[in-house]
């Protein structure tokens, strides 16, 4: 039995991973680059131009690795990074600066943070009824 547990403690540590079947994942993004936030947007409309406006640039497929493998995956060297999602939709990985990611996140809180604040001294004048809001 110990030698069992020797052969399987030795492993090669580089081994190909096996993935069950009903457990892949095509939207898995591996290699990021820890200071950039990432995203997967459809290619739908003019979605892709409104975030490359907003500040995201696309990812190049040889930076990063978008999903599980695949046989019949090919692609040229340096092309962005994007997934077949399904029903002829294709999905592209961007990315943007984690510092600007954060402020339009907090661009975004502010904006509720002004809404309940609005909504919360409407109730308090005694014209609006009861109101109560809580985060958790």
């Amino acid at each position: 039995m110990s030698e069992l547990k020797e052969a399987i403690a030795k492993a090669p540590s580089g081994r190909v991973q096996r993935t069950p079947i009903g457990k892949r994942n095509v939207l898995t993004v591996a290699g990021k680059d820890a200071n950039y936030q990432y995203r997967i947007i459809n290619d739908s409309g003019d979605r892709v131009q409104e975030f490359l406006d907003a500040g995201y640039e696309l990812v190049k497929e040889d930076s990063v690795k978008v999903g599980d493998k695949r046989v019949n995956k090919a692609s040229a060297e340096g092309s962005v990074s994007q997934i077949s999602v399904g029903q002829g939709q294709k999905a592209f990985v961007v990315r943007i600066k984690k510092e600007w990611y954060q402020e339009d996140q907090k661009a975004k809180q502010d904006q509720v943070d002004a809404q309940e604040n609005a909504t919360k001294s409407k109730a308090l004048d005694g014209t609006y009824g009861k109101l109560e809001i809580s985060r958790g």
